[in-house]
């Protein structure tokens, strides 16, 4: 007898994860894929992502393959419709005994169905999309109505038919092949540096461009060399022209690849950081990062048991309101009156040992358990 109504796993033989959104989102799905696949190590088990996201998952222990979505199709008009049908009827024939849609997407919904499988798992749309899509699923999962970090989030799908997680299991992973490695290292060299991504798709997450101009002459003039990233999107690049201007740094924004920013963090003295991928990524590889918080939640999407983590907010009872701008004005008031002393006392604090005894399985975990670091103020 059980206390839930959890399916009988047993005769699981092939299962898809779905998970179609950005980068991040992707990277956080990890532990997901070591959970089914300690529960169910007799399943081989597929992602169904965006084209652009696998080297997210790439070489992750527990995937054994990828059905990737193509979101250049959305160019190609009615023909765009053609391979979506394609790629449905590919899902169809995989004779997929389970699938598990981690967004509450409707395209990871009707995938669900169109798979034929037993156990369907999705989260409660709670109206929103496809009419009737709840039905679509044999097992709904319900949402945390309070701040939750989205790897616990994503692992409540699991939750749902009856596999619990360890601590241990929770770990994201990311792997970093060597040809990315030597790649970076004939780029930059072999001295240290410190890495900063001052950029992220969303404009309204970035620490304003001065700031971070005056961090980086901070640090410059303390002896450290500066290593600066960002995406291929032309503002993301502008952006960080801006910061480096007559700086002595070196400029990689928009020429590296995902597997040579992963490369970079690994090898860097610290990462400094917005809201973005190159946080998260720093999480897998449990590498120093100082990560930059305004409008945005720490709590739901900050690092992720990470005792080498910082996370700089503000504590402002508007905190975290998702806008673009307060009132929607583009600029982000808990981002403009961030102090430049703050981030680089954040920095200061990976290496003057003041929380050296950071337990790993606390950081970063949830608001009612808050880990040792966030105690001892870093969180100003």
């Amino acid at each position: 007898m059980t206390y839930g109504d959890y399916p009988d796993l047993k005769s699981v033989k092939k299962i898809l994860v779905v998970k179609l959104r950005h980068l991040g989102d992707v990277l956080l799905t990890g532990p997901v894929f070591g959970a089914l696949k300690g529960a169910m190590p007799q399943a081989t088990i597929d992602a169904f992502i965006w084209s652009e996201s696998v080297p997210m998952l790439e070489g992750h222990p527990a995937i054994d393959g990828f059905v990737e979505y193509d979101r250049g199709w959305k160019k190609l008009g009615l023909k765009r419709f053609i391979q979506e049908w394609k790629l449905l009827r590919k899902i169809r024939r995989g004779g997929y005994d389970l699938v598990i849609n981690l967004t509450e997407g409707d395209r990871g919904a009707m995938a669900a169905k169109i798979s034929g499988a037993k156990i369907r798992v999705g989260f409660d749309p709670k109206g929103s999309g496809l009419w009737g899509k709840k039905g679509l699923y044999t097992h709904v999962v319900k949402s945390c109505p309070g701040l939750r970090h989205t790897v616990e989030r994503n692992l409540d799908a699991v939750r749902r038919i009856g596999i619990f997680p360890t601590l241990e299991e929770r770990d994201l992973s990311l792997r970093v092949p060597d040809e990315a490695m030597r790649s970076v290292e004939k780029r930059i060299g072999t001295a240290p540096f410190v890495l900063i991504h001052p950029t992220s798709r969303w404009r309204f997450k970035c620490w304003p461009a001065d700031r971070m101009r005056a961090l980086a002459k901070k640090l410059i003039e303390r002896g450290e060399r500066l290593v600066f990233t960002s995406g291929p999107d032309r503002l993301e690049v502008e952006m960080v022209q801006e910061i480096v201007k007559g700086l002595p740094a070196v400029n990689l924004a928009g020429q590296i690849s995902l597997k040579e920013l992963a490369a970079l963090i690994q090898k860097s003295k610290a990462l400094i950081c917005v809201d973005s991928v190159p946080m998260h990524m720093a999480s897998a590889l449990k590498a120093p990062v100082v990560a930059i918080f305004g409008p945005t939640s720490d709590v739901t999407w900050g690092p992720w048991r990470n005792s080498r983590s910082r996370v700089v907010a503000q504590k402002l009872s508007c905190r975290p309101c998702y806008q673009d701008g307060c009132g929607g004005s583009k600029m982000s008031d808990c981002l403009h009156t961030l102090s430049v002393a703050q981030v680089l006392s954040a920095f200061d604090s990976l290496y003057d040992g003041s929380v050296e005894n950071c337990d790993d399985r606390e950081v970063g975990e949830n608001v009612e358990k808050p880990g040792r670091c966030k105690a001892l103020g870093l969180v100003p």
